[in-house]
């Protein structure tokens, strides 16, 4: 087993002995960014490489939550596949796919409902930032959304999931729904999955402000570095960058009230496969003036290629829906003997 999930057994976990298998995905909802790339799809394509089988999926259906134009949702769609190919995600590999595709991950989520209690999903923090005052108006699906998560995780008996810290918190709730289950129905059959948490930069911040996550809904462009930005754009942004006018420290520690600062630095030591500390001792005492050029080096070095395999890719549809058609096939062979189960299990009658 890959480092990358060698993980703490949970004090409820299952005594079944479950196959190893890596499942994430992302909403195709807008562009992706940095912090997609640094917080995610990186982390996927090196758990590709660690022998154990990987879903990765464009979940729309998660999307939809919210309203989305119908012909932005397909582009977002094909371009988050794009982005997931040109990182690395190899479709011999990995299996990649469409969620609405795979109807099973709809049908469990049915199932699902019923398991988790309605206490549960008023506690999700997404749930209260993102309903806000307007809870009354806010669609069911999105109150919803973590059985549905749920649901795409257990449908493949996923043993971990790689996520940022804003997504453990559903990841703790497919643990709840899952043990309530197998208790409610005298079964070890869902697997008690185990987060993946941990790299430089699993949380990258704003350009503009570091104190708050890089997001494409950011209404200054400058904020982010998107994944289709070229060489030019990735070094403007970065050369742009808010900084502050100390040099930098020699040690960690001295980035503690630095966010603009630490996020930079996080960045750099990301982008080169190193960490913090490492990185300070061979920059520290050095000013921003010095520093950012270095970073918007490696950034171009690291990003622009796949910045450049993404627009080959949006330019060929029938490419990218060809191995999502494909991904969605091998998915569905995994996906629909454990909703059957399932099925079974809860006591509904198949022909």
């Amino acid at each position: 087993m890959s480092d990358a999930i060698q993980t703490e057994t949970a004090p409820h976990a299952s005594n079944t002995a479950f196959t190893p298998r890596v499942f994430s995905g992302i909403q195709p909802s807008g562009g992706l960014t940095l912090g997609n790339y640094l917080g995610a799809i990186r982390r996927f394509v090196d758990m590709q490489e660690s022998g154990i089988q990987t879903l990765y999926c464009m979940v729309d259906l998660h999307a939809i939550t919210v309203w989305q134009d119908p012909d932005a949702l397909r582009r977002q769609t094909r371009e988050l596949a794009a982005g997931y190919i040109a990182a690395g995600i190899d479709p011999a590999k990995s299996i990649l796919f469409n969620q609405s595709q795979v109807p099973e991950h709809a049908q469990l989520a049915w199932i699902f409902n019923t398991v988790a209690r309605m206490g549960w999903m008023q506690r999700m923090t997404q749930w209260k930032d993102k309903a806000g005052k307007n809870a009354q108006n806010a669609s069911l699906g999105l109150f919803a959304y973590p059985a549905l998560m749920a649901a795409d995780i257990l449908l493949y008996h996923a043993t971990h999931v790689p996520v940022g810290e804003d997504q453990k918190q559903h990841v703790e709730l497919t643990r709840d729904i899952a043990a309530k289950f197998n208790h409610d129905y005298g079964v070890d059959f869902f697997p008690m999955t185990e987060p993946v948490i941990e790299g430089a930069a699993t949380r990258v911040m704003s350009l503009r402000d570091g104190s708050k996550k890089m997001s494409k809904s950011d209404p200054s462009d400058m904020s982010r570095i998107n994944m289709t930005d070229d060489a030019d754009a990735i070094a403007n942004k970065i050369r742009k960058a808010r900084t502050d006018a100390d040099a930098l420290p020699g040690e960690p520690d001295g980035l503690a009230e630095r966010p603009e600062a630490r996020n930079l630095v996080n960045i750099y030591a990301a982008l080169s496969d190193s960490d913090v500390a490492s990185v300070l001792r061979d920059v520290g005492g050095r000013q921003f003036s010095e520093f950012k050029p270095m970073l918007a080096d490696l950034a171009v070095a690291k990003l622009s290629p796949i910045s450049t395999e993404m627009a080959r890719l949006m330019q060929a549809p029938d490419e990218i829906d060809a191995i999502i058609g494909a991904g969605a096939q091998e998915a569905r062979k995994i996906a629909t003997p454990i909703l059957e189960k399932t099925y079974d299990i809860v006591g509904m009658i198949r022909s």
